[in-house]
């Protein structure tokens, strides 16, 4: 027997499919799909979580090139650009001290993709019926998921 997929709900075998407490043998399923199921108020959630994050994230470089663009002008009237290169390279400096703190919403941006902003549906033919195996608005987990079970049908199925 082959491990595929293992996690709290769900396990895929060489032989059986179990995902909440429900087994489906791998020798009796003919088809498997998936679908879009109908989003969810977390899916829904996580995509204004990450509109919002990105937002956040855009303001303070657009408030130093607003500010940036004024000192030069100001600074090309007035004459003064010893003034407006020190106030620029302090900054940079800042800037570059502050960019390691980008690392948490960044990590947090690249997780709301890895979720994914919709509801996948797992279906399986078997027994000359469709079942519903399988709903998640986690994506990485659902290829994984779906991928095994594509795996376990193609080694179990004869060779022609």
């Amino acid at each position: 027997m082959t491990l595929y997929y293992r996690d709290d709900t769900v396990r895929v075998t060489s032989e059986t499919i179990h995902v909440n407490g429900r087994s489906v043998p791998v020798a009796e399923v003919s088809y498997v799909w998936h679908a879009k199921g109908r989003g969810t108020a977390r899916t829904r959630g996580r995509l204004a979580g990450r509109g919002v994050l990105i937002f956040l994230l855009s303001i303070p470089p657009l408030v130093a090139m607003v500010c940036v663009l004024s000192l030069a002008y100001s600074a090309q009237d007035r004459g003064e650009w010893r003034l407006a290169l020190i106030v620029l390279a302090v900054c940079v400096v800042g800037a570059l001290a502050l960019f390691p703190f980008l690392e948490i919403p960044l990590h947090w941006l690249d997780r709301s993709y890895e979720r994914g902003a919709k509801v996948q549906e797992l279906w399986v033919q078997y027994r000359g019926e469709e079942a519903l195996l399988l709903r998640s608005s986690d994506a990485l987990r659902f290829g994984q998921i779906y991928r095994a079970i594509q795996r376990a049908i193609e080694q179990h199925s004869p060779e022609e």
